[in-house]
């Protein structure tokens, strides 16, 4: 039996910094995650435009597997992904509408891990989350999301 929820919530107000761990976020509809450097269009990619921009969700099952199988020694803020989930397929997720808490979004593409991920944690961590990497998602409706809330699907 799963239960499909959200483990962990990170923003990283700035730029390369580390994320922060927070209990709920403002999700808002076009933007992004209040807080986050790339809702004040600050991040290191906001100079690109296109659908998938507002939020990163990661499988804390990736992570872990990551660590375990490819002996990489990182913890799931420095994936820089926003949503940390449990017991949710992302991959599955891809072109298809769902909720986080009470927040709609809808999976636009794959989030592959690239060099920059490399140069901002630990050389190693890319090649273990490769079709693992996570989701982005654009975020539909507005709403808070909190650790602990439910993702269906």
């Amino acid at each position: 039996m799963t239960n499909p929820r959200v483990e962990a919530i990170y923003i990283g107000p700035d730029t390369e910094q580390p994320m922060q761990l927070v209990e709920r976020v403002k999700a808002v509809s076009g933007r992004g995650l209040e807080g986050d450097r790339y809702f004040a269009k600050e991040g290191t990619f906001s100079r690109k435009e296109g659908p998938g921009r507002d939020v990163t969700l990661i499988e804390a099952e990736a992570v872990e597997q990551a660590s375990a199988i490819y002996e990489v020694d990182f913890h799931s803020s420095e994936t820089r992904r926003n949503i940390v989930t449990r017991d949710v397929p992302l991959n599955h997720l891809l072109d298809k509408e769902f909720t986080v808490g009470g927040v709609r979004m809808r999976g636009v593409k794959l989030c592959e891990p690239c060099g920059h991920l490399e140069r901002v944690t630990a050389k190693g961590v890319k090649q273990p989350l490769i079709h693992r990497g996570g989701l982005r998602a654009d975020i539909l409706s507005d709403g808070e999301i909190s650790v602990g809330d439910r993702v269906t699907y």
